[in-house]
């Protein structure tokens, strides 16, 4: 069987491209676990499949002890965008997990964060 999909996270520091960029550079000197990039398997674009491996990273994240997690989508001028263009995911995905809007340096990158309180302990 082929992959549907997967997604790319870790800490911050782990990606240092965004520490050098303008627009996606660090808020605050918080701790934070970056999710960086999608990829979807063509025949699964369109069926929700980003939202779920972002619910599974969120759960992830929880579980390795992040407490801070963001994302760095790309919002289209108009329309939709091709799917080379979209690989940072929409907006909407990140909202429907619970992510908020908590800066805007440039029109179609806004940087998303999610507050994870501690993973539950069984």
């Amino acid at each position: 069987p082929e992959p549907v999909g997967w997604i790319s996270l870790g800490p911050r520091e782990d990606f240092p491209r965004l520490a050098a960029s303008r627009i996606l550079k660090p808020l605050d000197e918080r701790p934070v676990w970056s999710v960086v990039c999608f990829f979807l398997a063509k025949p699964w674009r369109g069926r929700s499949v980003a939202g779920r491996l972002l619910t599974a990273a969120v759960e992830f994240a929880r579980g390795c002890g992040a407490t801070l997690l963001e994302g760095y989508p790309v919002e289209p001028r108009q329309g939709r965008l091709p799917a080379p263009f979209v690989w940072t995911g929409l907006p909407p995905i990140f909202r429907r997990a619970g992510f908020h809007e908590a800066a805007r340096r440039s029109p179609t990158r806004p940087i998303f964060r999610l507050e994870l309180p501690p993973a539950e302990e069984t």
